[in-house]
């Protein structure tokens, strides 16, 4: 099968295709129709740009039809105010309400979240949840022997982070590592893999402000992913397949208060040139 197929009683032969392709794998002259240059089947990206900016509808990649590929709907787009107003509503919540969040909103939400961006589309993030209340409970314990292993091995910079006081708090009974949050969302991908940093982080992020959309409530996890990171107990807790890394972990439940204003922030540094 060829890389993309055109409808030819459809197309308007504008070259918006060619234009659009980051890898410029489609060539248009404007006597015939865009066809796939040599080798673009290896050097495809799969990202689909040429199929969702074909005004008539008449491009459909091997891999995403046209059918396939759902019509921006222009009435659900946010104005400019709605978004603003979105964003700076979004708050990092730390208390949660003792309910479970079902599988269904999980799920969707990491639907919405592999939407995110990743460098050459690569959509390398791969997803662990855990919503086990007894499992949660032991890896927030794995995360105080990390702390106990940094302020022994590395006081200087544990002291810094606030880790002998945050550590205090969590033998006197208060979760301040996970917060008593009834699910922890981790993305983690290859090691080696170059893309991976940013690819989790981006698609956490989506995964973040979409939570508030479904009434959830969020937050990132510093302290559980450094120990991801570093720690070999937590390493072998979470048991993520052979090479790979956590590169984020996020705090996921319903949010036990509600929010009435948006808050300031430092007003932006910017430079021109």
């Amino acid at each position: 099968m060829n890389l993309f197929q055109i409808d030819q009683h459809t197309c308007s032969r504008d070259g918006i295709c060619a234009a659009i392709c980051p890898a410029r794998l489609i060539s248009f002259q404007e006597t015939g129709y865009p066809t796939p240059i040599e080798g673009a089947e290896e050097l495809c990206m799969r990202c689909g740009h040429c199929v969702a900016v074909c005004p008539s509808g008449s491009f459909s990649h091997s891999d995403m039809s046209v059918g396939q590929c759902s019509p921006v709907q222009k009435d659900l787009q946010l104005s400019v105010d709605q978004c603003e107003h979105f964003l700076r509503n979004r708050r990092s919540i730390r208390l949660y309400r003792d309910k479970p969040v079902p599988r269904a909103d999980i799920s969707r939400l990491i639907e919405i979240a592999r939407y995110a961006p990743s460098g050459h589309n690569c959509q390398c993030a791969e997803w662990l949840v855990l919503d086990n209340r007894d499992e949660l409970q032991n890896l927030a314990g794995i995360v105080a022997d990390w702390m106990r292993w940094m302020l022994e091995n590395m006081r200087e910079m544990s002291l810094s982070w606030h880790l002998d006081r945050t550590l205090k708090n969590w033998e006197s009974g208060e979760d301040v590592i996970l917060r008593d949050a009834p699910v922890v969302i981790i993305t983690h991908a290859a090691e080696n893999n170059r893309m991976a940093p940013s690819t989790c982080a981006i698609a956490l992020t989506y995964l973040e402000l979409a939570s508030t959309a479904m009434g959830l409530g969020s937050c990132w996890a510093g302290y559980f992913n450094a120990a991801a990171t570093s720690f070999p107990p937590m390493k072998k807790a979470l048991s993520l397949p052979d090479g790979h890394l956590c590169f984020g972990a996020m705090m996921v439940g319903y949010p036990m208060f509600g929010y009435h204003r948006l808050p300031t922030r430092r007003l932006p540094s910017i430079s021109w040139r």
